[in-house]
């Protein structure tokens, strides 16, 4: 009888758990999502609508003229194309350069990994500084060329050794010795073997690798002063702290007509966030049944 009632109470207390993690998890999920939500629904809401606060839940008076203007400043184009060069191909480069830095140090039979695993973890600690990185970039005539936005940062040694430990823990020695049976050589044996079983951990660092091309304006800010070589998040920002593409166009207008393309422009901001941000949320999906294996193998164990 007392077990009985000791059940009915642990039962009574674990609903009472159960209740408040929803409602805490409810609570934090609102916390997160509507703003993300408010930035969706005011940039399809009427200006005026958005200046006057009035927009909450729902779009009021639905427009798509935020984004009609959009379309016409033609240098968030150029920004797109830029910027979709660097992810692609500074993705690209990111994932050869970590693999082939990865894959020796995950080798046994290379004798020297243990040195040069400290050179690397090395630099995570203790770096040169802003100003001599600018140096040495300037130095190899990378400034104001699409490259100093790829080659600086080719390689980031976080993810290298998440690589290293998915290819220790997730690729039998086994395999290799059976690749050398066959007379595969070790460029054959990363290509044929290695590669094919480490999906999960590719596209987990690709993804790394490409949200943070996809995101970076302060490589810009540092190497790039042309226009033509700036990516989509640095016109993004001046549209977002000084109204550029909107100010531009209010030269000889009057009081009603500047405070309605002061109103655009706020709902403008809106529409830009979305513009830029929807081609990394498409990602997300396609490699969704990746993410979580590659990252728990990979950096887990070991």
């Amino acid at each position: 009888m007392r077990e009985k009632k000791m059940h009915v109470k642990n039962s009574y207390s674990d609903k009472i758990f159960d209740g408040v993690n929803v409602a805490v998890m409810i609570f934090l999920l609102i916390i997160f999502v509507w703003p993300l939500w408010f930035v969706v629904i005011a940039s399809v809401s009427n200006p005026n609508e958005v200046w006057n606060g009035n927009v909450i839940l729902l779009p009021k008076g639905f427009t798509l003229m935020a984004y009609e203007e959009l379309m016409k400043y033609k240098m968030i184009w150029t920004g797109y194309r830029n910027t979709i060069f660097y992810t692609v191909v500074g993705t690209l480069v990111n994932l050869v350069v970590t693999i082939c830095a990865a894959y020796p140090l995950s080798r046994k039979d290379f004798m020297p990994r243990n040195f040069f695993m400290f050179l690397f973890m090395l630099t995570m600690y203790f770096s040169g500084g802003l100003i001599p990185t600018y140096l040495v970039v300037n130095k190899v005539g990378l400034v104001n060329s699409p490259w100093a936005m790829i080659i600086p940062g080719a390689c980031s040694i976080y993810n290298v050794i998440i690589t290293r430990t998915y290819f220790i823990n997730s690729i039998p020695s086994t395999l290799q010795d059976a690749a050398e049976l066959d007379g595969a050589n070790s460029f054959q044996y990363l290509m044929r073997v290695v590669l094919p079983l480490s999906k999960p951990i590719i596209a987990v660092i690709a993804l790394y690798y490409a949200v943070g091309h996809w995101n970076d304006f302060y490589t810009a800010l540092i190497y790039i002063n042309k226009q033509e070589y700036m990516p989509l998040q640095s016109f993004l920002r001046d549209i977002l702290m000084s109204n550029k593409m909107t100010l531009n166009d209010m030269q000889g207008l009057d009081a009603a007509a500047t405070e309605a393309r002061m109103r655009l422009a706020q709902t403008l901001k809106y529409s830009v966030i979305i513009v830029s941000t929807v081609p990394v949320l498409c990602i997300y999906p396609f490699i969704q049944k990746y993410f979580v294996k590659g990252v728990m193998i990979g950096s887990v164990k070991g």
